[in-house]
């Protein structure tokens, strides 16, 4: 079954960002990629279209809602209406707690957290009813790690983020869900981004608050 829908992703990279894009693109939505490397941009886009999907490359910073916004206008004018924003973007400065710089743990906090409060709030104007909006979590909010105290703060602030935000738009009949990876992202492992995207695409269906992918025990 096919469908004339768009997704926009946010942090789009060649990992979780271009498979869940072509996962989607398979299904006949229409692709819009966001993040502020143009040149990977449009590589990634080149790649899509080269197979014969439809995709377009929007350069934009999570940390200003002014970028957001001036693109989300293109990509109504491009696309028409959002019905799926996935944010993907990620900081991580890796370091223990007690050596963690404030400076450093701010400027990833505002691209893991902040960031994504930002995209929501300038998407939300330009989502078609019944909209999903996706979160890239990770099994760090669940199970921290002293050597990435950073990003396990911010992974945990992020899917509170998703739960309040659940709470609070399910009345307009837009879904917020999670996608809880609990595990390292790799080819050729049952978490590989291909798998991933596929987990991201049945938590759409679904319209699952949370789903926490991890590999079952033998």
């Amino acid at each position: 079954m096919t469908t004339q829908q768009t997704i926009v992703i946010i942090g789009a990279g060649p990992g979780i960002g271009y498979h869940t894009a072509l996962r989607f693109a398979q299904d006949g939505y229409r692709i819009a990629l966001m993040a502020r490397d143009e040149q990977r941009l449009q590589s990634l886009v080149t790649r899509l279209t080269d197979q014969g999907y439809d995709a377009t490359a929007h350069v934009a910073d999570v940390r200003t809602t002014v970028s957001l916004a001036a693109q989300f206008e293109v990509i109504k004018q491009i696309h028409g209406s959002i019905d799926v924003l996935l944010y993907n973007a990620l900081a991580n400065t890796p370091d223990r707690p007690t050596v963690l710089r404030a400076e450093n743990l701010r400027a990833d906090f505002e691209v893991n957290v902040i960031g994504a409060l930002n995209s929501v709030n300038a998407a939300l104007p330009y989502l078609s009813p019944d909209a999903s909006i996706l979160l890239t979590g990770g099994g760090l909010a669940l199970s921290p790690v002293a050597e990435v105290a950073s990003l396990s703060l911010g992974k945990a602030a992020l899917r509170n983020l998703a739960y309040s935000l659940h709470d609070e738009l399910k009345e307009q009949s837009i879904h917020v869900g999670t996608l809880t990876i609990a595990g390292f992202v790799k080819e050729g492992t049952y978490f590989a981004p291909q798998h991933i995207a596929q987990a991201l695409y049945e938590l759409r269906q679904d319209r699952a608050i949370e789903r926490i992918y991890k590999e079952e025990q033998q």
